[in-house]
């Protein structure tokens, strides 16, 4: 019974990180910053 409740917790968890995730996602401010930091990690690939 103890391992149900745990991975019910663990799906909680899982879905408010997602939620969260979204919600920063959504911010344009934030969108700005991912792109950036995409770009700046495909810049080092490249070279």
């Amino acid at each position: 019974m103890g391992g149900l409740v745990k991975n019910l917790l663990k799906g909680a968890v899982v879905a408010k990180v997602v939620q969260v995730a979204q919600r920063e996602l959504s911010k344009p401010q934030n969108q700005q910053k991912i792109k950036q930091a995409f770009q700046k990690i495909q810049q080092r690939r490249s070279h």
